[in-house]
């Protein structure tokens, strides 16, 4: 690439606030890496190849690339009730019907809730965890129906990944898939491994942009799976080759799995990923752009924001890690900088914003309470024909409305981030009774003796 992509990556961490940042492009045949600040604000550790970031949620594709390299041993069958397994899920509410599967874990579609709760106990073995939360019965939707981002399915997908191999999920993931690879392992939670460096995250505040370190991730170790691996931006583009069958890498997992992870899962799904990728696979999001699909994950960690893209029929990979919360808006406009002058990188951001010309007035009848297991998200009128909405956690949003019940939404306490997400209508009654934000689907509650999660 005729491109100066240290001198481009040192550019925009300027600009967006973040101290450390790492950036690997694999294009035509040739990788090139670049790093750029410090490991740590103000402390003078330069940022290095070798340096670890925490990935967030992207370390969610490496647990679904373990999950099937042991499918394609035969020790898994991807479509198998979960609880030929795992008997700790038990059987689905009301006998008979839709199951959990493996499948239906990696796609997102598995009806479990979306996060974990904040103030609960999740210390202990991960087996009691997953008897407590993973149970069919308390599923937030019925399996197979719709996709709901679950960080919860990924901890089941780890335990099964134990489970099946008698392995804990990072003794499996340093010797089935990065030891092969050459990849140095680095855990954000569990048992050390190796001297790596793990760099801090770090928040940005009002006034004076001032960036603060955040010296420890609140990761629980029972969610490892889902979110405890911290790697480079190397690292990432090593991992998707091998995806893309690399000559020079060691196949951990075959070209027929490899294409199966890629392939659309969410046929007869009433509800996709909006807001977050067009379809999903089995641990990659799926982006149709106009030229060919593109697939990837992000992931946000405490003060920390990773990005992986790779395209199949070129062989171009893109990586990102920067430690920051401003990564993300980094990372737009460094997808907008490299469609300029080289690969046309495929994926929209998650602030994508409908046309303005669509804007409308929120509609009252969005206004109600709307629960995904722990997670409760509340819509009101904000008195002047506009929308806020709350988190459990106290977060407020302020909404503004398109047609089509479609919503950007921004942090009132001046967050620079913005998200897209939709109402959905119950396709029998007519009436809204669904809220999706960031891949996320939760259902109104229909009173306040309403207990989160449910069916419905």
């Amino acid at each position: 690439m005729d491109v100066d992509l240290p001198a481009r990556l040192a550019r925009l961490a300027r600009e967006h606030r973040v101290p450390g940042a790492q950036l690997a492009v694999h294009h035509e045949g040739e990788t090139v890496t670049a790093e750029t600040g410090e490991e740590t604000y103000a402390a003078g550790e330069p940022v290095t190849r070798r340096s670890a970031f925490p990935l967030g949620s992207l370390t969610k594709p490496f647990t679904a690339t373990l999950v099937m390299t042991l499918a394609a041993c035969g020790d898994i069958d991807l479509d198998a009730p979960l609880a030929e397994y795992v008997p700790e899920v038990g059987a689905g509410r009301g006998g008979p019907g839709p199951r959990m599967t493996a499948r239906r874990l990696l796609s997102h579609t598995s009806g479990l809730a979306s996060n974990l709760d904040e103030g609960g106990d999740h210390s202990g073995a991960r087996r009691r965890w997953v008897a407590r939360h993973c149970r069919e019965s308390g599923t937030a939707h019925p399996p197979g129906t719709v996709f709901s981002y679950s960080n919860i399915g990924y901890i089941l997908a780890g335990h099964l990944v134990e489970v099946v191999t008698g392995m804990s999920w990072w003794e499996a993931m340093e010797a089935v898939l990065l030891k092969p690879l050459d990849i140095a392992p680095a855990f954000v939670v569990g048992p050390p491994s190796g001297f790596r460096p793990v760099v801090d995250g770090h928040t940005v505040r009002q006034p004076g942009d001032r960036m603060l370190p955040v010296t420890w991730q609140t990761l629980p170790k029972v969610a490892a799976p889902s979110a405890g691996l911290a790697l480079g931006a190397a690292d990432l583009v090593t991992f998707a080759l091998m995806h893309l069958a690399h000559p020079a890498l060691q196949p951990v997992l075959d070209r027929d799995s490899a294409r199966e992870m890629r392939r659309d899962q969410l046929a007869g799904v009433t509800a996709g990923p909006f807001g977050m990728a067009d379809s999903w696979g089995l641990g990659w999001a799926v982006y149709h752009d106009a030229g060919p699909d593109w697939f990837g994950h992000d992931g946000t960690g405490e003060g920390t924001s990773c990005h992986l893209r790779f395209e199949p029929a070129g062989g171009t990979v893109v990586a990102l890690t920067a430690n920051a919360a401003t990564g993300p808006a980094l990372w737009e406009d460094l997808l907008a900088e490299l469609r300029s002058v080289g690969p046309a990188v495929g994926g929209r951001g998650l602030s994508a914003p409908p046309d303005p010309a669509l804007r409308t007035s929120g509609p009252p009848e969005c206004v109600g309470r709307y629960v995904n297991g722990e997670m409760e998200l509340t819509v009101v009128a904000d008195g002047a024909g506009g929308l806020r909405l709350t988190t459990g956690e106290a977060e407020r949003f302020e909404l503004t409305c398109f047609e089509g019940l479609r919503f950007t939404m921004r942090e009132t306490s001046g967050g620079r981030t913005t998200y897209t997400g939709r109402f959905l209508r119950d396709p029998e009654t007519g009436g809204i009774d669904l809220i999706q934000v960031t891949g996320r689907l939760a259902r109104r509650a229909r009173d306040e003796n309403d207990a989160p999660g449910g069916e419905g």
